[in-house]
């Protein structure tokens, strides 16, 4: 589905998913332009500055070879929207689901809608998406404290490929803000930019 022939060889656009069920998926407005920002300057990608928002049951989201997802409360996946992101996963789409705070437990039944035979796996330090360009040795780092348990990355996978990664007790989209949104210091912010980077070399390589 997505022609993914080099990570610099055209210009590439990303996309913010608006979901359904009340939580706020417009949380973290500057987090994905920072992103860009970051990898046009740090790994030699061409992704257009200003991200786009598209709705999970929309066929224009096969248009995107990622599609990140944030927020902190409830999400709602209709039969329609079900289809089409299974659609998207299995025909080379990614998805990276960002658990601002208070997600979690409804992000993991809707995941379960998509995927009813597939289980959320906790993906190890030495998968791909840690070891380049930028090395986590321990894994996905951690951002901000939340319930103060470890960041843990879970995955789920279609003939072995990393489709739909969730960041849990993370907060990476949180690193990404504008430094003034959080007061993270620019260790912290540089940290999420760098597993940012990391993600978005996966899918562009892969």
């Amino acid at each position: 589905m997505f022609l993914l022939v080099s990570i610099s060889s055209f210009s590439q656009e990303i996309a913010l998913l608006k979901y359904s069920g009340g939580g706020d998926w417009y949380g973290n407005p500057t987090s994905l332009p920072n992103l860009i920002k970051f990898c046009n300057a740090n790994i030699n990608t061409r992704i257009k500055a200003k991200p786009s928002t598209v709705e999970p049951g929309n066929p224009d989201l096969l248009s995107y070879p990622f599609v990140h997802m944030t927020g902190h409360g409830n999400v709602v996946f209709s039969d329609s929207d079900v289809s089409n992101l299974r659609n998207y996963l299995n025909g080379g789409g990614f998805l990276h689901i960002d658990d601002n705070y208070g997600m979690d437990q409804y992000i993991r039944k809707e995941i379960k809608k998509i995927f009813p035979n597939n289980n959320l796996i906790e993906i190890p330090a030495n998968h791909p998406i840690f070891q380049k360009p930028y090395p986590f040795p321990n894994g996905l780092p951690k951002i901000h404290e939340h319930d103060g348990t470890r960041a843990q990355a879970f995955g789920i996978f279609v003939e072995n490929k990393l489709v739909l990664l969730y960041t849990y007790e993370c907060d990476l989209g949180d690193g990404w803000e504008d430094a003034e949104v959080h007061n993270d210091p620019l260790a912290v912010r540089e940290k999420a930019l760098k597993m940012g980077a990391n993600i978005i070399n996966y899918i562009f390589t892969n």
